[in-house]
């Protein structure tokens, strides 16, 4: 129920602007819902997007899956990348002494890493940024992987 109450508050309270796309369809708390998982989408995607023009910016980083801003529909809000030098359990650790918290390994996709010969690597890093998260925070972790990139 608590799921439920949050995504009816997000809706009413940042996906007022939103409500004329479904309330032909909708009313009450489903409007309310639709608002809320509208509001969130665009949201993830405006920060998806800083995430990936960031990202891309530090010198010796990968970004595996879609890059193109165009497809960002397409993908998970979820980047995995690997920076050129480093093991992904150390930027992990790195990271971690700078308050980002970040994941690294294989997750379960074992065939997909030993394909692209990622695994005898230690896997990659995954970051997945969600609609709680700021700009901010997205410049934290690229000003902190060039720091990293240059320690």
């Amino acid at each position: 129920m608590g799921a439920i109450e949050y995504l009816a508050w997000v809706g009413t309270t940042f996906g007022a602007e939103l409500a004329e796309s479904y309330q032909d369809r909708f009313s009450g708390r489903r409007l309310a819902l639709k608002q809320g998982m509208a509001a969130i989408e665009a949201y993830e995607l405006d920060i998806n997007k800083a995430l990936l023009e960031g990202l891309g910016s530090v010198p010796g980083l990968h970004i595996w899956g879609i890059t193109d801003v165009k497809r960002m529909g397409e993908r998970v809000p979820t980047f995995s990348f690997s920076l050129e030098g480093w093991h992904p359990g150390d930027v992990a650790e790195a990271l971690d002494k700078e308050g980002i918290y970040v994941w690294d390994g294989n997750f379960y996709a074992l065939a997909v890493l030993e394909r692209l010969g990622l695994e005898e690597q230690g896997g990659i890093v995954r970051v997945g940024p969600t609609h709680y998260n700021t700009r901010g925070e997205i410049e934290k972790l690229v000003a902190a992987l060039n720091k990293i990139k240059l320690a």
